[in-house]
């Protein structure tokens, strides 16, 4: 018997099951049945009987012996290739180079120290395909000190290269500072100094970020961690002028980054090198003082520009924004109230029965305490005796300072030809990109801390790991916007800014995803972090014959639309070499 395929003019084949009789030399053919209602399977699975095929289970034919995650691997390494990061690192390859690779790809995927990298990448435990696509099952920890040894005398040539890709003629430079602190006390930049982190007792290093005019990272600098921050300009200058050889560029720095003393010391005078930075308080208060700057002027308007005669060739563009005011003042009255309270204790303590509160120094020092929690001091009237300790509210103080509630003035000597008083605000606004790039590399997504190297050059080797990685994610993020609950469609939510002073506006697009939770093309909108979770189920099976002796084989698994749909959005396929 066999299975026979008839065909029928314009209707679908016949499928009929025949068998065939040999009678005085002639063959007859004779239908035992029509199958052409039939499964396309079934019938290839009769026609395999009918043949002797022997006819089993996947399950009793095969087993998978392992599974290990592979598409967010093929996500992060695949974009780290297509943004030409890997050539950076070395045109050739190494062995240190690919663990370097390892090590960066590993950040964004699941940051740990090196110990768990190696662990993670060995043949015995295999978290991902990551070890298996760069040959680097067998590193051990040690290797990757090694690798970051030979990593950081790279580093001037790498920041070479970024800052060719994404630095150009006249572009805005962003700079920003952080610190990060140590849990040790060995390392020779660990020093204590000013934490942001809000870690007094410890120790800890400085890093500063340069970026380009979109947040890009260009190059990092590490510093010790009693480094002020106008202390560490000059470097960022002489990087971008020297080694980067720009020969027009607008540095974007804070107010407390570029002082008066560094625009005088190392921006002023130096040709094609601008500047954008802000004036602190006390800077506000005398442009009121003197009569250059006029309150009255914003009654109507958010920005305005002006000039000084104590800052000659510069342009000041003030700028007030309603709701920061009413922020700035809601926190200062709690800050005060908070205050009121723990002076009140000092003021019960002296005047108890039992062991009151006696000494002009002791209360000095409980009211000093009080006092530095909430840093209040300038607006209260104290009065300290030997037994006796009153306060009372400074309301003059808090009077002038809250005239100037929600001002800020930016200070730059770009000419208006060049940025117009609006572009100026907005570039300067722009280093919110580089607080967004730290807050990832110290909380979010790529965790810094804690840094586990005594070495100074190992710890500047991990600075730069880390950096290398969020500028992989930075082109992920950018790549996957349109996924994530990113505003993919700036450019519209920037159209409903009434100034650039103005609160700023997400887009219809935004908007959409945030109110349904699901992007414009119908997939669910996800953080970051949840894409590469999502896409670490895309795993790689290594299938193993239970009949034959035949080699074990790899399958993938087929992506979801939701996985196909971030794959086209980064650029390639998730099945890589």
């Amino acid at each position: 018997m066999y299975i026979d395929t008839v065909p029928n003019r314009s209707s679908p084949p016949a499928v009929l099951l025949r068998e065939s009789v040999r009678e005085g030399g002639k063959i007859h053919k004779r239908t035992i049945a029509n199958l052409s209602s039939w499964p396309a399977a079934q019938v290839e699975a009769l026609r395999r009987v009918l043949r002797g095929d022997v006819l089993v289970s996947p399950e009793d034919a095969f087993e998978t012996v392992r599974s290990r995650p592979h598409g967010h691997v093929a996500a992060v390494l695949g974009t780290l290739r297509r943004c030409g990061l890997e050539h950076l690192l070395g045109s050739k390859r190494s062995r240190e180079r690919d663990l370097v690779v390892a090590m960066i790809v590993a950040r964004v995927i699941e940051p740990s120290s090196k110990l768990g990298t190696a662990r993670a990448l060995h043949a015995e435990t295999l978290h991902s395909t990551l070890g298996e696509l760069l040959n680097v099952e067998d590193a051990t920890e040690d290797e990757l000190y090694e690798a970051m040894d030979w990593l950081l005398p790279r580093q001037a040539k790498i920041e070479q290269g970024l800052a060719n890709a994404h630095l150009r003629e006249g572009t805005l430079a962003l700079y920003d500072l952080t610190s990060t602190y140590f849990e040790g006390r060995k390392c020779p930049l660990a020093k204590m100094g000013h934490s942001r982190d809000g870690q007094k007792d410890k120790p800890q290093i400085v890093f500063g970020l340069l970026c380009n005019d979109e947040g890009c990272p260009v190059a990092v600098e590490v510093f010790e961690g009693n480094t002020g921050d106008p202390k560490t300009v000059a470097v960022q200058v002489a990087k971008l002028r020297e080694r980067f050889a720009l020969k027009r560029v607008v540095l974007v720095g804070d107010r407390g980054m570029l002082t008066s003393a560094r625009i005088r010391e190392d921006l002023q005078g130096a040709p094609g090198l601008d500047w954008i930075t802000a004036l602190r308080a006390p800077a506000i208060r005398k442009l009121v003082e003197s009569g250059s700057l006029q309150l009255s002027l914003f009654d109507e308007k958010d920005l305005a520009e002006i000039t000084d005669p104590s800052m000659p060739g510069e342009r000041l563009i003030v700028c007030r924004n309603p709701m920061l005011a009413d922020e700035r003042r809601r926190k200062r009255e709690v800050l005060l109230q908070a205050t009121e309270r723990a002076l009140a204790k000092v003021t019960a303590a002296t005047q108890r029965e039992r062991r009151p509160l006696r000494g002009e120094a002791t209360i000095a020092l409980r009211v000093g305490k009080a006092l530095g929690r909430f840093k209040m001091k300038k607006h209260f009237h104290l009065e300290i005796a030997e037994a006796s300790f009153r306060y009372e509210r400074d309301t003059q103080n808090i009077a002038d300072e809250a005239a100037l509630d929600g001002f800020y003035v930016i200070r730059t000597n770009v000419p208006s030809e060049t940025l117009s008083a609006a572009q100026t605000v907005r570039s300067y606004k722009r280093l919110s990109s580089v607080e967004r790039a730290f807050r990832s590399l110290k909380t979010v997504d790529l965790h810094v801390r804690p840094i586990g190297h005594h070495k100074a050059d190992r710890v500047r080797a991990h600075i730069l790991l880390c950096t290398l990685a969020y500028y992989v994610e930075w082109h992920m993020r950018r790549a996957l916007a349109p996924l994530l609950f990113d505003d993919d469609d700036k450019a519209a939510g920037e159209a409903l800014r009434s100034s650039p002073v103005a609160p700023a506006q997400v887009s219809p697009r935004a908007q959409h995803k945030a109110n349904t939770k699901r992007t414009t093309d119908g997939f669910p909108a996800q953080s970051f972090q949840c894409v590469l979770r999502d896409l670490g189920t895309i795993v790689k099976n290594r299938h193993r014959s239970k009949l034959t002796t035949a080699p074990d084989f790899d399958t993938l698994t087929t992506p979801t639309p939701s996985q196909a749909r971030a794959f086209s959005l980064l650029g390639f396929s998730h099945r890589l070499p």
